[in-house]
């Protein structure tokens, strides 16, 4: 399974923001505990429900988000 199978966008899920698939954690909270510092283990212990590839998904899926083209109108 690819690690952004992991990421679902459903409108009846946290109001359609992607999230963990089979939770309601989304992927920006994931990616906040993570700027704030928050290790991995730290995440791991405070949300049990959570897996270590469910972190690297978020991080994937943000970086998916961020690689691409912006057209700036001359």
């Amino acid at each position: 399974m690819s690690l952004l199978e992991r990421i679902v966008v459903d409108p009846e899920i946290v109001h359609g923001r992607p999230a963990v698939r089979g939770t309601r954690v989304r992927v920006t909270d994931v990616l906040s505990l993570l700027a704030a510092g928050a290790t991995e283990a730290e995440i791991l212990e405070d949300y049990p429900y959570l897996a270590a590839d469910d972190i690297r998904a978020c991080l994937e899926y943000a970086a998916a988000q961020a690689d691409h083209a912006i057209l700036l109108a001359s």
